[in-house]
């Protein structure tokens, strides 16, 4: 049976860029797409599936406290994204390599509210530095 302690809540989610912790992102979301190259071989009656190329996207949202992204620029960084939460089993790190964003925000406000960021991004790989295993 599911304990539901174990249950894992984004609160102590972080978001390190290039080794900074971005303390005003709130929101991350990162995944990767495969290419399947659909084949038909002879004497199958099935079409079967060959991997093709891989294709990372995904956005990092949160609110606008610096001029970061914008004299950033389109230069390429690398994101740790590290879940943990303090019941949980452990917490998970995952490298996104070759990170660029796909269009920087210069301009989003309204007077008397905060002013939200969100950021785009592709990347060009990933390593699951620490995975979250269950005792």
């Amino acid at each position: 049976m599911l304990d539901a302690s174990r249950v894992i809540l984004g609160t102590h989610g972080q978001l390190h860029i290039d080794g900074t912790w971005q303390t005003n992102i709130n929101k991350l979301e990162a995944s990767v797409e495969i290419e399947k190259r659909e084949l038909n071989l002879v004497g199958n009656d099935w079409k079967v599936h060959k991997n093709g190329a891989k294709k990372g996207t995904g956005t990092m949202t949160g609110y606008k406290v610096t001029s970061d992204m914008i004299t950033r620029g389109f230069t390429k960084f690398q994101i740790i994204s590290k879940l943990d939460d303090p019941e949980s089993y452990g917490h998970e790190s995952v490298l996104l390599k070759g990170c660029m964003v796909d269009k920087i925000q210069l301009a989003n406000w309204t007077a008397g509210e905060e002013v939200p960021e969100e950021t785009g991004f592709t990347f060009e790989g990933f390593e699951l530095l620490n995975p979250i295993v269950a005792n």
